[in-house]
C-alpha cells in the first residue's frame, strides 16, 4: 500500500507494509480516495548511494514514469538497464523486443550523428534491456531521462515502453538515446529493476509515478 497524500497534503511516500485500521483513529475509515484521472502521482522514489540495484513494486496504474535523476555509475563505461518481473521480483527475466537509436555529438566537435543502435535492442529477449551506454565516471558525468511503462498489471495485452535519456559518455560525447518496446507476456507485471550491466550505481535518484 502507498500513501502519498492526505487532504491534499504530502504526508508520506513509498511503500507502507501494513496499516492497522482497528486503531481507534482509524476505525471509521471505509475506503482511502482515489487520485483524479490523468494525475500524476508519487508512488515512491529511491536514492542510489553504491547500490546494486533499485527495485520498485508494480501496481493497477494504467502507467507508470520512472525519472532517472544524475545517475552517476561506478565502473566506466557501464550500461544503464532494466528488467522486469512477473513473480514478485523472485525472477528478473520477461521476455521483451525492442528498438533502440541514438544522436550524438563530441564535446571536441570531432562528430556527430543519429545512428541506430542494434547492440541495445532485443529480439524476444529475456535479458535487461540497455537504456544508455557507456557512461562516463567522471566527477560531473552523469545520465539523466525517463521510462514510461503502459498497463503492467494487464492480463490481456503487451506491455509497452519508452525510454529517452541524455547522458555523457566515455568519450567523453552527449547521447541523446532512445529506446522503445514491449515487454511480450500476458501475465501482469509486479517488478520492475534498476542496475548497471557491471559494477554498481554509484548515485542518482528514481522518482516514480503513477497514472489513470
Amino acid at each position: 500500500m502507498s500513501i502519498t497524500r492526505i487532504n491534499n497534503s504530502t504526508a508520506l511516500t513509498g511503500t507502507i507494509p501494513a496499516v492497522n485500521f482497528a486503531n481507534s483513529t482509524l476505525n471509521n475509515v471505509t475506503s482511502l480516495p482515489n487520485a483524479p484521472l490523468g494525475d500524476m502521482i508519487l508512488v515512491s522514489s529511491a536514492t542510489a548511494s553504491s547500490s546494486a540495484s533499485i527495485e520498485f513494486s508494480l501496481g493497477n496504474y494504467k502507467e507508470y514514469k520512472f525519472y532517472f535523476v544524475n545517475i552517476h555509475a561506478g565502473t566506466s563505461g557501464a550500461e544503464w538497464q532494466f528488467n522486469l518481473s512477473t513473480d514478485n521480483g523472485s525472477n528478473y527475466n520477461v521476455t521483451k523486443t525492442s528498438t533502440a537509436f541514438e544522436s550524438y555529438h563530441f564535446e571536441n566537435d570531432g562528430g556527430a550523428g543519429l545512428v541506430y543502435q542494434g547492440n541495445a535492442d532485443l529480439a524476444q529477449g529475456t535479458g535487461d534491456q540497455q537504456l544508455f551506454r557507456n557512461l562516463n565516471t567522471d566527477s560531473d558525468g552523469n545520465f539523466s531521462g525517463y521510462l514510461t511503462l503502459f498497463n503492467p498489471s494487464s492480463s490481456v495485452f503487451v506491455k509497452h515502453y519508452i525510454s529517452r535519456g541524455n547522458g555523457m559518455n566515455t568519450t567523453p560525447t552527449s547521447i541523446d538515446f532512445y529506446t522503445a518496446g514491449y515487454a511480450n507476456t500476458v501475465s501482469p507485471l509486479t517488478n520492475i529493476i534498476f542496475r548497471m550491466d557491471s559494477g554498481n550505481i554509484d548515485a542518482g535518484k528514481i522518482l516514480m509515478f503513477g497514472i489513470n
